[in-house]
C-alpha cells in the first residue's frame, strides 16, 4: 500500500505559528485545513487580535461549527452576548427560521436555523458576524440574510483567514490571507 506524505503550509495567525494541512477540494484545488477547535491559545489570541480591529458591536453571530470558539471568545471579551445558526433544528428551538447556504468545504446544501428567542435579539442591535474563515462568501451571506430579516444592524464582517480571493474584499476584516493551492 503506497501511503501519500502529507503537505502542509506554515502560517502565522496572531503570533501563533501553525502548520496546516492541505486538503483536496477537487480534482484541482487543495485549500489549507484551518481547524481552531482544541487551539485555545490561537483561539484567544486571534478573538484579542480582531477585536482590536473590529467596531463597537452589541451581538456577535457565527454559523454552526467552526466559528464557535472564536464568536464566543470575542463575545466573552467583548459584548457578553454572541449567537450561533445552527445546522439543524434543535428540540427547544421555538419558532426557527432558517436559510440556506453552499459552502466550498461541503459537498451539499445546507440550512442554517435561528431560534425565535435569538431573532428577536437582534432587532435593533449592532451585530458583528465573524468566522474562522471566509472564502466564496456564502456562509457570510445567509447570516447576512438572516441578521437583515429581523432588523439587525450589521457593523461588521470578520474572520481570521480570508482564503483566495476573499482578501480582496474590502468590507470583511481579518488577521491574514491564506492562499488557494491550485495543482498541477
Amino acid at each position: 500500500m503506497i501511503q501519500e506524505k502529507k503537505q502542509y503550509y506554515t502560517m502565522t495567525i496572531a503570533g501563533c505559528e501553525r502548520h496546516l494541512p492541505l486538503c483536496p477540494i477537487d480534482e484541482h484545488l487543495d485549500i489549507a485545513g484551518f481547524v481552531m477547535f482544541g487551539d485555545v491559545e490561537l483561539t484567544e489570541r486571534a478573538a484579542e487580535a480582531l477585536l482590536a480591529k473590529c467596531p463597537e458591536h452589541d451581538v456577535v453571530i457565527t454559523a454552526e461549527t467552526k466559528g464557535i470558539p472564536l464568536c464566543y471568545e470575542m463575545a466573552r471579551r467583548g459584548c457578553r452576548r454572541y449567537v450561533v445558526a445552527r445546522k439543524s433544528v434543535k428540540a427547544y428551538m421555538l419558532h426557527p427560521i432558517h436559510v440556506e447556504v453552499k459552502s466550498i468545504t461541503t459537498d451539499h446544501v445546507q440550512k442554517l436555523y435561528l431560534a425565535e428567542d435569538d431573532y428577536q435579539g437582534l432587532n435593533g442591535k449592532r451585530v458583528l458576524i465573524v468566522d474562522d474563515v471566509i472564502s466564496t462568501g456564502e456562509s457570510l451571506a445567509a447570516i447576512e440574510s438572516l441578521v437583515k430579516q429581523f432588523n439587525g444592524n450589521i457593523v461588521g464582517r470578520a474572520c481570521v483567514l480570508a482564503e483566495g480571493d476573499a482578501a480582496k474584499r474590502d468590507d470583511i476584516i481579518f488577521l491574514e490571507p491564506l492562499p488557494l493551492f491550485p495543482k498541477g
